[in-house]
């Protein structure tokens, strides 16, 4: 057999075509790539997008917004002080991009003007943090990208 351009330009489509087979396989079967979707019920959560908006312009016409720190007991999340902690209602997500396992809601429940997330829920790196709440019957939402 004679080795010519035309039997090196196929032989590389082969080698090429093989690469990206190998690759599209790989990615597929191992379980260290995990294609999850950032929510299970994605379309559902795109309809409430609007609301979302909403409450964010809501929380713009605060005097004082939703802060945070943290402290050696773990996440702190203070409330606007010029309010009455005793009829906010609503819950906090913490959503980790890295690992579905380590997402959590909890409930806002106050008797000060902020919430302590204890150290031990959180592990360090990346975390985006969702405050949805009401006061007074108008609804407020605080988002934020926070590195703990």
């Amino acid at each position: 057999m004679k080795f010519n351009w035309g039997t090196g330009i196929v032989l590389a489509f082969i080698g090429f075509i093989g690469f990206i087979m190998y690759f599209i396989i790989t990615m597929s079967v191992d379980d260290r790539y995990n294609h999850e979707l950032v929510t299970e019920d994605y379309y559902a959560e795109e309809l409430e997008y609007q609301n979302d908006i909403n409450k964010l312009n809501n929380s713009k016409h605060l005097n004082e917004n939703i802060s945070y720190k943290k402290t050696d007991d773990g996440l702190l999340i203070q409330f606007p002080k010029d309010i009455d902690i005793k009829k906010i209602e609503g819950r906090v997500f913490l959503y980790r991009p890295s690992n579905k396992q380590l997402d959590f809601d909890t409930a806002i429940s106050l008797s000060k003007p902020y919430l302590l997330i204890p150290d031990k829920r959180l592990v360090d790196g990346r975390w985006n943090i969702k405050i949805d709440w009401q006061y007074n019957g108008n609804s407020y939402l605080y988002k934020e990208s926070i590195n703990y």
